[in-house]
């Protein structure tokens, strides 16, 4: 390595590993492991989901979490939805509906989805099957002409 580049390098190593400590899930689901995947894929199309189960009524957040667990057969669960509620809404996706007060006296806001929530949620899906179509695509193959891909890229 050059030493003009040695302080750069190691600067960016500390800064990511920084980064690392700063996210990482101290619980079982660290990278190389399966889990992993499905904690970081879920994190990916949660704002997605939310804009699905709302598109069909008004909805509490507790509620979308039991609706989303029940729909995916349990596969999806969530702890919480808040930040994805909360950014949809700071772009105006969503907005607060209503408020009530349950029986056992919790305050219950529910969230609607706007015109612009629909067109992004529309935009979200797109772009998830183009991504999920390419890797489903690229995972089903059986062999790579490595030479031939290589040779595309030099063009």
């Amino acid at each position: 390595m050059e030493p003009m580049y040695e302080g750069i390098v190691e600067e960016n190593l500390q800064y990511e590993a920084i980064l690392v400590d700063k996210t990482q899930d101290t619980t079982s689901n660290r990278s190389g492991t399966s889990a992993s995947i499905k904690d970081l894929l879920k994190k990916a199309t949660t704002e997605m989901l939310v804009l699905f189960v709302l598109r069909f009524k008004p909805m509490y957040t507790y509620e979308m979490m039991n609706l989303i667990e029940q729909i995916s057969g349990g596969v999806l669960t969530f702890n919480t939805l808040y930040q994805a509620v909360y950014r949809l809404q700071k772009f105006h996706y969503i907005f607060e509906a209503n408020k009530t007060i349950s029986e056992d006296n919790r305050l219950r806001v529910y969230f609607s989805i706007t015109a612009e929530g629909r067109v992004y949620f529309e935009q979200l899906v797109a772009e998830y099957r183009t991504v999920t179509d390419v890797i489903d695509n690229i995972l089903a193959r059986e062999t790579l002409d490595l030479a031939n891909l290589e040779g595309e890229d030099r063009k």
